[in-house]
């Protein structure tokens, strides 16, 4: 049985929930969030926690999937959920421009990305980049985006990297003979 499955989760001060037969909503302080969840799965709203249960066994690993949604979708709109990325190389920065972010990566044309609704990239120094929205799974896609514009070379580690990520460089050529 899924352990993760069957614990109930907290809603925080000032987020409600609400359930419309396989259709839960979320919404808080940072927004609205709503999500269809699987046939065999029942979700229950008892007082200040929601509960995620299974109609039969064969369909329990969805349990704990289904827990792992509405608890992110409950922590996005109290909390919100953030990705720093980083520009490593010579020439490599960012600007904003009202919600759009101009990116130089080398390239002979400068990028210009804008966000989907609901994600929201800052700029934080010229070569950091924070990409923040209530949506964990958005935010990790338009992160993943801009990082597949420029992703981080082998040689020298050039490119746009998550903040927290270590970039293993190989040897050149060079190096390797004697």
């Amino acid at each position: 049985m899924s352990r993760i499955g069957k614990k109930p989760i907290e809603l925080p001060k000032g987020v409600t929930v609400t359930i419309n037969g396989k259709d839960v909503g979320v919404k808080g302080p940072k927004g609205q969030l709503n999500r269809k969840i699987h046939n065999q799965v029942d979700i229950a709203l008892e007082g200040n926690h929601v509960n995620v249960s299974v109609k039969d066994s064969l369909h329990r690993n969805f349990q704990g999937l289904t827990r792992t949604l509405v608890n992110n979708m409950v922590l996005g709109v109290s909390q919100g959920f953030s990705k720093r990325l980083k520009l490593v190389g010579v020439g490599y920065r960012a600007a904003s421009a009202g919600k759009k972010v101009n990116l130089s990566l080398g390239f002979s044309h400068p990028i210009e990305y804008e966000p989907p609704t609901g994600v929201e990239i800052k700029v934080d120094q010229q070569t950091i980049l924070v990409v923040s929205g209530a949506d964990k799974e958005l935010v990790g896609q338009v992160a993943a985006k801009v990082r597949g514009f420029r992703p981080p070379e082998p040689y020298h580690g050039k490119g746009v990297r998550y903040e927290d990520e270590k970039i293993i460089t190989k040897v050149g050529k060079a190096a390797g003979k004697k």
